[in-house]
């Protein structure tokens, strides 16, 4: 048993100066002209395109957004959801716009100024 107490009281004491000190940053710094460490995921593909939308997005514009899968990413159930529930604002919002710009044309030439002059 005492043998191991100074194996960890050794250790601790090791730990310690290695941490008071610079050397363990310097032993894992990176060179010039090294690759960096590999962390197990891709770097993105630049051949894919970028996800754009038009300047006037509409409901059937996002029904058509895809998007690349990927290792890490969002749940694509609640994508999916919010992009459905997106999707549907735009086109109620739609048709309020349709509907009062129609009002409008319709009331517009019973207030309109005579131009006879």
């Amino acid at each position: 048993m005492s043998f191991f107490l100074v194996f960890v009281a050794v250790l601790l004491a090791a730990v310690a100066i290695l941490a008071g000190t610079d050397l363990v940053p310097r032993l894992f710094r990176r060179r010039d002209g090294e690759q960096p460490f590999d962390d197990g995921f891709d770097e993105p593909v630049a051949s894919l395109p970028a996800v754009l939308l038009p300047a006037e997005a509409g409901p059937a514009d996002v029904d058509r957004i895809r998007f690349a899968v990927g290792v890490r990413g969002y749940r694509m159930d609640q994508v999916d959801q919010v992009l459905d529930e997106l999707r549907d604002q735009l086109a109620r919002k739609d048709g309020v716009i349709a509907r009062l710009q129609s009002e409008l044309e319709n009331r517009a030439p019973e207030h309109a100024p005579d131009r006879q002059a």
